[in-house]
């Protein structure tokens, strides 16, 4: 977990979606077809939503195991593999661009939890815009207390983002770590 950084939220920006779509243009050319989807999850996937202006991106495999060969394409193209984080469903690789955090990739397989909970939350915050306001002014007022401390600014999301999945019909997972960006 990344400490010393102020955690500095962008107000929502229409060119998000077409990084996202630049950049998943990118992977599909990248990897092989048997790639099962291509996803943009996260607060920048959201319209209207502030976020912290890194576009988090969410590749179905068919298997985690074998998309460990992935990783040097995916190299190639500038990410860095860094496990699990905390997360025991998925791979994680971020990708830095002119010495800013740009891109957080994750590959999953299509059920993981990490992947149903993006997804599913995603569609929740995109279906409901009061909700989507909501969360967003609870990311306003925890990264203006958190300062430098992203852990506490994810746990602070953590009650908000199980109310949702809950309310959507999806568990997180038997002791489950959530963090969101």
């Amino acid at each position: 977990m990344q400490r010393g950084v102020e955690i500095t939220l962008a107000p929502y920006n229409p060119l998000w979606p077409h990084e996202f779509a630049r950049v998943r243009e990118e992977l599909a050319a990248a990897l092989p077809v048997w790639i099962v989807s291509i996803d943009h999850v996260g607060s920048t996937s959201v319209p209207g939503l502030e976020a912290k202006p890194i576009i988090d991106i969410s590749v179905a495999v068919p298997d985690l195991k074998a998309s460990l060969s992935l990783v040097p394409r995916l190299a190639r193209l500038g990410f860095v593999y860094r496990g699990e984080d905390d997360l025991p469903d998925r791979h994680y690789l971020p990708r830095t661009v002119d010495g800013l955090r740009r891109h957080h990739l994750s590959l999953a397989e299509p059920d993981a939890w990490h992947r149903r909970n993006s997804l599913t939350f995603r569609d929740a915050l995109r279906r409901e815009p009061d909700l989507a306001r909501r969360y967003g002014e609870l990311k306003r007022r925890l990264a203006a207390s958190a300062g430098t401390d992203r852990l506490a600014y994810l746990n602070g999301k953590t009650q908000f983002i199980l109310d949702v999945l809950r309310a959507e019909g999806c568990e997180p997972g038997p002791d489950y770590p959530i963090y969101y960006e």
